[in-house]
């Protein structure tokens, strides 16, 4: 294929289009991951609390390496360049709000990036989201992100944990893509609206059903965060949901990304595919990371402490 062929191809491709390509590509690098030798994966997925020692970046902490061969010595090597604080969390939020607060702005104005991938969208997808259903998700959105934030600033433990840049640049670009995702398959809808006010309609099953998930998981993880800020470093979680499934925050955080897809499911679809592929990443993503926390807290705690819990979706995982 050619160069001009190729741009031409990539031309043709729907800004959804690459935002699903994008959250695809990133779940499937995880669950590559995923496969890869216990020793390997513990370095490049483990951070916070299960990561390896701080002095393991210049190869003195408890996770010995050396005798795992070239591979995993190279991996350790990388994944000791490039630490960052694990409270630079907190800007996948800031970013987030301010993503949110550009594209408002875009809307409001008319504003010629907004414009233009709405025009690239419309012109491929006839199906969109109305204009109410793209305010309300905007709204939703934001809302998670301010109280993400909020926890981060106000109710969560500062943490001295470290964890590797690449995970940082994962979090802004998902949370970068999905600012853009939340409203792209509503591209009709935002082209033909006087952008000032609300079309008014009925809400649809999905969007109320929607709208009431995304409140219950909301308040849910909510109170999942309060109570593992106020829980003795490194002890056990116990309470409420915590009896039944060992990460309650991350069900929480699947369910809000699905009940977006729900709200967002353009005319006659059940869901939005954009945010489908958002949920899958979302649910590969953390889904690693619930299994490696079961596997620290037997390793801890004992395995027996564990028994019987679900990692993160009942009756499933």
């Amino acid at each position: 294929m050619s160069v001009s062929n190729l741009l031409a191809y990539a031309a043709s491709v729907s800004p959804a289009a690459y935002c699903q390509l994008v959250y695809v590509t990133a779940a499937a690098v995880v669950l590559g991951i995923a496969a890869a030798p216990e020793s390997i994966q513990d370095l490049l997925t483990q951070y916070g609390a299960r990561s390896a020692a701080p002095g393991a970046a210049d190869g003195k902490g408890d996770k010995e390496v050396g005798d795992d061969g070239l591979l995993t010595k190279a991996v350790g090597w990388v994944t000791s360049v490039g630490r960052v604080p694990h409270s630079w969390f907190k800007h996948f939020y800031i970013l987030s709000l301010s993503c949110s607060a550009f594209w408002a702005v875009e809307f409001l104005n008319h504003g010629t990036i907004l414009d233009a991938i709405s025009r690239n969208q419309a012109s491929r997808q006839p199906a969109s989201m109305s204009i109410d259903q793209v305010i309300l998700v905007w709204f939703l959105m934001g809302l998670q992100a301010a109280r993400r934030l909020y926890e981060y600033t106000f109710v969560l433990r500062p943490s001295l944990s470290k964890m590797w840049i690449v995970h940082w640049l994962l979090g802004m670009a998902f949370y970068s893509c999905t600012s853009v995702s939340i409203w792209v398959e509503g591209s009709n809808s935002i082209r033909t609206s006087d952008r000032r006010a609300f079309a008014n309609a009925a809400p649809s099953f999905n969007v109320v059903f929607g709208v009431l998930a995304f409140l219950v998981s909301w308040t849910m993880q909510y109170r999942c965060h309060s109570y593992l800020a106020g829980l003795k470093k490194y002890s056990l979680p116990e309470e409420g949901l915590f009896k039944y499934l060992v990460c309650p925050h991350y069900t929480c955080e699947c369910a809000l990304y699905l009940s977006l897809a729900l709200v967002a499911a353009p005319k006659g679809q059940l869901y939005n595919r954009t945010l489908i592929c958002a949920v899958l990443f979302v649910a590969v993503n953390l889904g690693v990371t619930a299994n490696g926390t079961k596997k620290w807290y037997a390793e801890k705690f004992s395995q027996e402490m564990v028994r019987g819990k679900w990692r993160m979706i009942p009756l499933i995982f």
